[in-house]
């Protein structure tokens, strides 16, 4: 799966500093643990959170039907990045990056602790506790590594995408973890042995969601002498010279017009994307034969393919990308080429579904699935980034990027209302869902590569 970083700038260190890992800054090591570990709360959550919904109160969940379940996972997603945007301007303006995180770290925990009780109010606190606290650390703490080397540092890239690396393992961690606690038949029979209610799982996961936070807020605070030099700068005043009072020129807008364009396209990549943690998160633990070689395992843990996927993947393209050099793909080429790849993961549900009328399918069909979708987001999430980057006006960059992340956090709404359409029971209906979902992203394929030549005029010079 794939995660978005703001690359707002602060401080610089001073000197270059080389006294961490493989030549790194010494600050990187802590910023690589608190994100993993918070990444491991976040996702670990996220994997049980439609489950936990829909479970019926038997089972010790919340007995909400699917749509309504699916509903309140898309505005929560949508919220987690909506409040990116007001969190980085408090840590600009207020609060400074390196504070926004022990604060927004310390209001996560509370989000997940706030879970552990079964009561509808603990619920919808918890979540937007959660939520808000993911504005204000994950946009700063990726500031805080950018603020880790100099304006033209060679090691910038590198030290991202080690930083990338820990999301990922987090985010592989967490279903598995997680997902232990609240589905596993091993550990049901624990708490049966230990006197607690075998139903109690889900609240047992949600638990260890937080304490993973905490294992992180304890890495960033232990270490806060490495991070001394970077996340305190706050800014006073807007810059008040010509640059900033220079209109916008006609380029400019054409600029800006591509950006809009691709962000239609990213908006509906997502909404697609984001399925994972929804409607395929039921049809997993429904419809999919969770064993491998006779060993049964919660269904949860198939969230882990996405992001181990992209450990995988991320640096081969990578090393493609720059082995291609001039003769790569344009940018609105690998946005077709994302689209495409997601678009053909989805008509492997096309059959998988129809084979659910005989029985369950072997989990073979969504690892699939989930491989062509890194291959899409490996074409379309860092291109996007760094193209918004490219396009955007000098003094417009950050209300861009804020623009941006709109499209993920409008698709994360857009999953999960196309989720509440899930009927396990009708195989036709999930014929109807992901075929739609494939033949609709292969359309807006064939009409982004329609719009290239014009995007192409829009974007000028950038490639």
């Amino acid at each position: 799966m794939s995660e978005s970083k703001l690359s707002t700038e602060l401080n610089e260190v001073p000197l270059a500093d080389t006294s961490g890992f493989a030549g790194h800054p010494k600050g990187l090591g802590p910023l690589f643990f608190t994100e993993l570990w918070e990444r491991f709360s976040y996702y670990g959550m996220r994997a049980i959170l439609v489950l936990y919904m829909t479970a019926p109160a038997i089972q010790g969940g919340l007995g909400f039907d699917t749509k309504h379940a699916a509903s309140i996972y898309g505005t929560y997603t949508m919220a987690v990045y909506i409040t990116a945007l007001p969190g980085g301007l408090i840590a600009d303006y207020f609060l400074g990056a390196r504070l926004a995180v022990l604060v927004g770290g310390i209001i996560i925990a509370f989000g997940h602790f706030s879970m552990i009780f079964h009561s509808m109010t603990t619920f919808y606190l918890g979540m937007a506790l959660i939520a808000i606290g993911t504005g204000f650390l994950k946009p700063n703490i990726s500031a805080m590594v950018g603020g880790l080397y100099r304006e033209n540092d060679p090691r910038r890239d590198s030290g991202f995408s080690i930083f990338y690396m820990g999301i990922n393992i987090g985010a592989v961690l967490a279903p598995l973890g997680i997902g232990y606690l609240a589905q596993g038949q091993t550990f049901k029979n624990f708490l049966v042995s230990m006197g607690f209610s075998p139903t109690s799982g889900w609240h047992w996961g949600f638990g260890a969601a937080g304490v993973g936070m905490i294992l992180g807020l304890v890495v960033f605070v232990l270490n806060r002498k490495k991070l001394a030099n970077v996340g305190t700068q706050v800014k006073k005043e807007k810059k008040t010279g010509a640059s900033a009072n220079q209109p916008l020129t006609s380029t400019d807008w054409k600029r800006i017009a591509a950006i809009l364009i691709f962000f239609l396209f990213t908006m509906l990549f997502w909404a697609a994307y984001e399925q994972k943690g929804a409607s395929l998160n039921l049809y997993a633990k429904d419809l999919v034969r969770t064993e491998f070689f006779g060993w049964s395992f919660p269904s949860s843990y198939l969230q882990s393919c996405t992001p181990l996927f992209v450990i995988m993947l991320a640096p081969l393209f990578s090393y493609l990308w720059v082995r291609m050099k001039e003769t790569q793909p344009s940018s609105p080429a690998k946005f077709t080429l994302g689209l495409v790849f997601i678009g053909a993961a989805y008509l492997l549900l096309i059959p998988a579904s129809m084979m659910t009328a005989q029985g369950k399918i072997s989990p073979l069909w969504l690892v699939g699935l989930y491989f062509l979708e890194v291959c899409g987001e490996m074409c379309l999430s860092p291109v996007g980034l760094s193209t918004v980057t490219k396009l955007a006006p000098v003094k417009l960059v950050g209300i861009m990027m804020g623009v941006w992340f709109l499209a993920t956090s409008f698709g994360n709404k857009l999953a999960g209302y196309l989720s509440g359409f899930y009927v396990k029971d009708n195989y036709w209906q999930l014929v109807k869902l992901y075929g739609g979902i494939g033949v609709g992203l292969l359309i807006g394929a064939v009409v982004l590569a329609l719009l290239t030549p014009t995007i192409k005029r829009l974007m000028g010079q950038v490639k």
